[in-house]
């Protein structure tokens, strides 16, 4: 977890226990560290790089955490105590807000990490925590995508979708995309470990033999698993979704286009900057880049991208369930209850959510019909 998890998903060639000289930093965002370029004979190392990401990212962190731990939290407690999982959608929603959590999880260790300078967590704690921050990692964009394809089925082909959009169909898909995204995570959990650098505990990847293509692998597993596929095929269903949804006449339809915008818009903002540092990273672990001062600011750009992609987690819960009319009743209806319940009132008894569940049931069967209630 060097460097917060040496970088998004662990891949910064510099600090890495691969052909270079180990750095001895102060801080994991401090970009004190020496990056060796064995063909040319060049040590580089650093100059004065802005040192602010030592204060401002454990900040950061902290919000982070807290504000993804609510929203995906009261998602999770919506649909499965007052909602009650029924659709594919619902369990898209639900596992899209658990991955979420489990990369949230990390940033508690990441804020230790970049206070102390020192991974104090032992070594089955190194494995387990960089195991969850990339299968939530993998996970979350594997979900974000699959509910693009949903969201596609029910409004482009809509007779197909209504014989494999079922509850069942979904938890099986979840279960498939959960495999999935542990397998591609496992050589991070096997590489990852506490070492011993230069006097300083980190929890780092360790890869055998100097053997650099491992890294090199893993940023362009990153780029094409986590970014260029789910990429691909959001612009393929929201372009088909908004030409389907060009020709309703109802009165939510511009509110459905902006929806579907946000949700492109937002995917591009937040993981094409890391995807893109990534890929620069790849290059300088095959030594095309090699300049030094390059090298230098590439460390820094890591590090805000990297900060920049976190931010993701918290919005989904925004993006994919709290924008929805049906969710929000829901919700409300889950805090009424809440609030009766804690301030013990006499009225309470009065209330049992028929009226509520009723106007949510209408408007379900309103919505599934309707390729805009789809979309919202």
């Amino acid at each position: 977890m060097e460097r917060n998890l040496t970088y998004q998903l662990g891949r910064s060639s510099s600090e890495d226990l691969v052909g270079y000289t180990s750095p001895t930093s102060n801080s994991p965002a401090a970009y004190e560290s020496d990056f060796y370029y064995p063909d040319l004979g060049i040590n580089c190392d650093p100059e004065n790089i802005p040192a602010f990401p030592s204060t401002f990212f454990p900040v950061l962190y902290s919000l982070l955490f807290g504000t993804g731990l609510v929203g995906n939290a009261l998602v999770i407690w919506v649909l499965t105590v007052f909602k009650k999982i029924r659709t594919m959608t619902d369990v898209y929603l639900l596992n899209l807000a658990i991955a979420d959590l489990l990369f949230v999880f990390s940033l508690p260790f990441l804020v230790q990490y970049s206070i102390m300078s020192q991974w104090t967590f032992g070594n089955a704690m190194c494995k387990i925590i960089s195991s969850a921050y990339f299968i939530g990692f993998y996970s979350s964009v594997f979900f974000i995508t699959i509910m693009s394809i949903d969201r596609y089925l029910a409004i482009v082909q809509s007779v197909y979708a209504l014989k494999i959009r079922t509850a069942v169909h979904g938890v099986i898909t979840s279960l498939v995309l959960w495999v999935i995204a542990i397998l591609v995570s496992m050589p991070d959990l096997i590489f990852f470990q506490e070492v011993n650098d230069h006097n300083q505990i980190k929890c780092i990847p360790y890869y055998p033999d100097g053997n650099s293509s491992w890294k090199t692998f893993s940023n362009f597993e990153v780029n094409i698993l986590g970014w260029l596929i789910p990429v691909g095929v959001l612009i393929f269903c929201y372009h088909s979704i908004l030409k389907s949804l060009q020709k309703c006449h109802t009165q939510n339809k511009y509110k459905a286009i902006k929806l579907v915008f946000v949700v492109v818009i937002v995917f591009f903002l937040f993981w094409t900057p890391i995807n893109i540092v990534l890929f620069l990273d790849s290059l300088r672990n095959m030594y095309i880049i090699d300049n030094c001062q390059t090298s230098r600011w590439l460390d820094l750009a890591m590090e805000l991208a990297e900060a920049l992609s976190f931010v993701h987690c918290c919005l989904n819960p925004v993006i994919y369930v709290f924008v929805g009319e049906k969710f929000k009743n829901h919700l409300c209806e889950a805090f009424r209850k809440s609030a009766c319940f804690l301030s013990i009132c006499k009225d309470c008894n009065a209330f049992n959510g028929h009226s509520l569940d009723k106007h949510s049931s209408l408007h379900t069967k309103s919505s599934q019909s309707s390729v805009v209630g789809t979309v919202l």
